[in-house]
């Protein structure tokens, strides 16, 4: 038993695992395969309380720590990539930054939407000219008698398309500060607002039963009140926010790198050439040696991202350095299991296959390793 983990979190993990066993792995290939959304399996995710794990239960949530919600991505993830990236952006870049920067009123509205009434939120971030250099935001909103008009658009948006999506956090310029420096700030905008229009990304490498899209703001009026946090504050607010769904990704690593290794542990059992396992020749168990040992210290260390962000310590770093970790970790452990698989692992009908490559994604979402490696270079004190 972890040293992290409580008695209720094992028991969570059991809960989850069994879940994702009996639920998603039947039919993740076929979605896969179909690159289909399912909002039949969705809506099970959120009968469990899946999509809802840390927001209070004032608000229709479940009220768990980080670690809880954590373990939960780990075990869908064990299983299938998709289902774990609309739990991801749903927990932590679609509810995470309302519970942290919302008032009170913007709480009330939003939050029940987002648990109860089963609506997915996305986090607008990414456009066609700003990705990592997330101060390159052209979407523009401007204050007009007491609304913001929004122009703009955003691209590959987990959670932007599908019929159970209710919106987006937008970061959009909202004036200048001088020195030719944008002012960015971050607003709620609810899907069904006049202008508001999205569409479904197809032909993904990765997560292709996972919902991915485009949002445009075509005059898009909302309240002034919609504002997320303070103006000008934008930056501050998306960066904090994906601390935490660095975490998310790193979980993601995490448990498809659990779920690869455990397909090379039983392949390698069950086939025999030259009279024996193929796990008893030492080419093959020092990998699954170094697959083990990886998983190891990468779920040491996200767990101790975990730790710190429950007890309201610094986190950056060290969700910074999971995420790294993990997501490289994850790339060299389904790469030595399909290694191990042989040309079966080549096949689609080998679950191997569709892990190889989400795993792709993983070194690129919420942040590069390239970016990542300067943003820990930067809590190193190094500029």
């Amino acid at each position: 038993m972890d040293p992290l983990l409580t008695k209720t979190h094992e028991a969570f993990r059991e809960q989850v695992r069994a879940f994702s066993e009996k639920e998603i792995k039947p039919v993740a290939s076929d979605l896969d395969e179909r690159a289909v959304f399912s909002s039949d399996l969705t809506n099970k995710m959120f009968d469990e309380g899946y999509l809802r794990i840390t927001t209070p239960e004032d608000y229709g949530g479940m009220g768990m720590d980080t670690l809880s919600y954590i373990i939960a991505v780990e075990e869908i993830a064990r299983v299938d990539g998709s289902q774990a990236a609309t739990v991801a952006a749903h927990n932590s870049l679609g509810q995470a930054p309302i519970m942290a920067y919302g008032t009170d009123a913007q709480k009330k509205k939003f939050l029940p939407m987002l648990t109860t009434e089963r609506k997915l939120w996305a986090f607008g971030l990414t456009e066609p000219n700003a990705g990592s250099d997330s101060n390159n935001t052209e979407t523009t909103a401007v204050l007009e008698n007491g609304n913001w008009v929004i122009n703009g658009k955003k691209i590959y948006i987990t959670n932007a398309a599908s019929d159970m999506a209710g919106g987006v956090t937008v970061q959009a310029v909202t004036g200048e500060r001088g020195h030719g420096m944008k002012e960015l700030s971050v607003i709620l905008v609810p899907r069904d607002t006049e202008g508001y229009s999205c569409e479904v990304i197809d032909s993904k490498m990765m997560w292709r039963a996972a919902d991915t899209g485009r949002i445009m703001f075509d005059n898009v009026k909302v309240p002034e009140e919609y504002i997320l946090g303070e103006r000008g504050k934008g930056s501050r607010i998306m960066l904090a926010t994906l601390d935490g769904g660095r975490l998310s990704i790193a979980a993601m690593g995490l448990g498809l790198a659990q779920g690869a290794f455990e397909m090379a542990m039983e392949y390698a059992g069950k086939r025999v050439q030259f009279g024996k396992p193929i796990r008893s020749f030492q080419a093959n168990s020092f990998k699954l040696a170094d697959m083990a040992l990886k998983i190891e210290l990468a779920r040491n260390l996200l767990y101790k991202a975990c730790w710190l962000k429950d007890n309201k310590q610094p986190f950056g770093k060290e969700a910074a350095m999971a995420k790294l970790y993990t997501s490289e970790i994850s790339r060299e452990i389904a790469n030595e299991s399909l290694q191990i698989h042989g040309a079966h692992g080549l096949m689609k009908e080998n679950p191997i296959e569709r892990f190889y490559r989400d795993q792709r994604i993983l070194e690129i979402g919420e942040g590069t390793s390239e970016i990542l490696r300067l943003v820990i270079a930067r809590h190193l004190g190094i500029r």
